[in-house]
């Protein structure tokens, strides 16, 4: 109700501004009348229209305009000045008609640039697939050289500015340790970088408000749409909370171990008391930790023992055993 008493208020002052300030006559009126009912018909327009869609409109409306001059420059330089006439001759409307297609070209395709960039951010994140981030603990671990070699990493490797800072105050730590550590980083990062497949890039993009190297690696990686390559488990988690890819080189390590089944039989040498009565530990050649129950007597001896479970993680695997009672026949024999 108030916007329409606005509308007759507008249609009104018109004429009354026409009267008192320029002409008294009905032309005057009639000219004021005509402006206000513009003036309002514009505004009822204007309401259905978002000011997105107005200002695309604007701006390929001068788009229009200008590719028209770039095409009477075009014309002009061919030199015939019959056809130049010609051309200048209908200027207004080829102006009007090059300015409607550029609001109409731009107002039409304005809904597609939702879509443009659901294409951009779906190229960048396919092309950010084939990035891999590399952490320290991946880097120093040493073991990614072989999986580089057997070709099961594509793409290329990512190695962050504040990653090989980290690496370098590693190799200058006055503990021997770490010192020792970061110069085997240092080194391999080398001998990836003599791989002319598997391309290796360092990048400076850093993050200020993020003080800690596992934070900046997970929002570069969620940025690029990459992966992170890593040994840290809790790193592993990390990402995996923030929706990162991490492909954690223990896991692979994990999944090609033998796979030792319950009730399978196994040898295995009891080297040492377990945490709990009776039980004995033991190894196998690639590490894995076996605890056999009942094996506390046999320690410093071979003994066939039933694998009864698994627990496997991402820190390792234990396989829980049973020592294997041999029978008379067995013994026998």
């Amino acid at each position: 109700m108030i916007l329409w008493l606005f509308r007759v208020l507008i249609v009104l002052a018109c004429p009354a501004i026409v009267y008192f300030e320029i002409t008294r006559d009905w032309r005057g009126l009639l000219v004021g009348l005509v402006v206000g009912l513009l003036i309002v018909g514009f505004e009822m327009l204007v309401a259905g229209i978002s000011l997105l869609t107005m200002i695309s409109g604007i701006l390929g409306a001068s788009g229009g305009i200008i590719v028209a001059k770039l095409v009477d420059y075009t014309v002009f330089q061919i030199g015939n000045n019959a056809l130049y006439a010609a051309w200048a001759h209908y200027a207004a409307l080829r102006y009007f008609a090059f300015a409607v297609l550029g609001m109409i070209l731009a107002i039409r395709k304005l809904p597609e640039f939702d879509d443009l960039d659901k294409d951009i951010l779906k190229m960048g994140k396919k092309r950010g697939a084939e990035l891999k981030i590399l952490d320290t603990s991946a880097i120093i671990d040493g073991r990614l050289i072989d999986i580089v070699d057997t070709h099961f990493i594509s793409g290329s490797l990512i190695v962050p500015r504040f990653v090989l800072a980290e690496l370098n105050l590693l190799a200058d730590s006055s503990d021997s340790m770490k010192r020792a550590k970061g110069r085997r980083g240092l080194d391999i990062l080398s001998r990836l970088q003599e791989n002319s497949e598997l391309p290796v890039k360092i990048i400076d993009t850093d993050f200020a408000d993020i003080k800690s190297v596992d934070g900046k690696i997970v929002r570069l990686a969620s940025d690029l749409g990459a992966k992170v390559i890593t040994t840290d488990f809790n790193l592993n988690k990390v990402a995996s909370l923030q929706g990162v890819t991490c492909l954690n080189v223990n896991d692979l390590g994990l999944a090609l171990k033998p796979v030792a089944l319950p009730g399978e039989n196994m040898a295995i040498f009891v080297m040492k008391e377990g945490k709990e009565k009776e039980q004995g530990v033991g190894y196998l050649d690639d590490g894995t930790m076996v605890v056999v129950d009942d094996g506390r007597r046999h320690i410093g001896k071979r003994v066939e023992a039933v694998v009864m479970s698994i627990l496997q993680t991402s820190a390792g695997r234990m396989i829980f055993t049973k020592a294997r009672s041999v029978s008379a026949e067995e013994k026998a024999v």
